[in-house]
This record gives C-alpha cells, sequence and structure tokens, in this order.
C-alpha cells in the first residue's frame, strides 16, 4: 500500500543527472524516488492536453481562446497554492536523495472531481494522493522549474551544484 502524499519536493542532483521527488520529506512516513530526464519530460509533455481535456473552463470557452483560458486557470492555481509551499532543508534533501529509488511507475489520473497522482519505485514501494486541480498545477510548475534548471528543456545549459545563497527547493 503507498505511502499517503502531503507534500513533494523536487530537486536535480547534477551528480545523478536525476530528479529527486521527496515526498513527505522528513516525515515518518517520508519516501523519495528518482526521475530521470525521459520520465519527466514526457509527464511534462503530456500534461497540457490532459489539463486542457479535464478543464471545465477550456471546455466552455470558444475554441480560439482556450490557451488563454487555460493559461488563466495556471496562474490562478499557481496564486492559490502559494500559501501551502514551504522551504525543505537541504540537510532533509540530501537525506531523501540518498534513500531514492528509481521510479518505475507515475500515473496522473481524474478522481472524484479532482485527480490522484500515484508514484511507484522499482520495489513497489510509493506514494499516492488526492489533488485538487490547483494543486496538481503547482506540482507540475514545480517540476516544470527543476526541468528548466536542470537544462533539460533544450535552451539552458545544465545546472551547477546549488549554491548556498540561492533559492531553496519549495515544497507543496
Amino acid at each position: 500500500m503507498p505511502r499517503a502524499l502531503k507534500s513533494v519536493t523536487f530537486v536535480y542532483v547534477p551528480q545523478e543527472d536525476r530528479i529527486a521527488a521527496a515526498v513527505n520529506a522528513g516525515g515518518a512516513d517520508a519516501w523519495s524516488c528518482w526521475l530521470t530526464r525521459r520520465v519527466a519530460l514526457a509527464l511534462l509533455a503530456r500534461m497540457p492536453e490532459f489539463l486542457d481535456n479535464t478543464s471545465e473552463l477550456a471546455k466552455r470557452a470558444p475554441a480560439g481562446l482556450r490557451g488563454e483560458f487555460t493559461a488563466f486557470e495556471r496562474e490562478a492555481a499557481i496564486a492559490k497554492t502559494q500559501r501551502a509551499m514551504s522551504v525543505t532543508s537541504p540537510e532533509i534533501l540530501k537525506s531523501s536523495a540518498s534513500a531514492a529509488e528509481l521510479v518505475d511507475r507515475v500515473s496522473i489520473a481524474p478522481h472524484s472531481g479532482n485527480f490522484r497522482l500515484e508514484m511507484y519505485g522499482q520495489s513497489g514501494d510509493g506514494a499516492a494522493g488526492g489533488l485538487s486541480r490547483a494543486e496538481l498545477q503547482r506540482i507540475l510548475q514545480m517540476l516544470h522549474a527543476v526541468v528548466a534548471k536542470a537544462g533539460w528543456l533544450g535552451s539552458a545549459a545544465p545546472a551547477a551544484a546549488p549554491a548556498e545563497s540561492g533559492a531553496k527547493p519549495a515544497r507543496h
């Protein structure tokens, strides 16, 4: 049975060239997994169409304006979830990364008017939880930001090791 997903933090680890997803970091029910470039990019590539197809706002919008409506919805979601953001200490993230296992499966599906996110590692262990549309969009925005820092989007160079004075990873 997977752990209940309460929070997630993403951090790029240059030495591994992977993203560590720390679930419930620092808690008794903590779990972490590695997201490879292939998995992270595939997830981000599929999500815009998925979100468009599941958005009541986009369905009601005129065809020519759907992109603007979904962008508005995304920005509103980011603003709505801002207060839930917190900083995860580097020590906890380092501990999470050292215990991480390679992700085997990530799924996001509509569930009871919201969404269900499930992540499982190769051992069969994992985390799952229900998310509102706003929470899902926040998590995807966080993943996108880390993918961009890693240089996986093609335009930026790979990220260097994090500096102590730089921005700290956040979790939702």
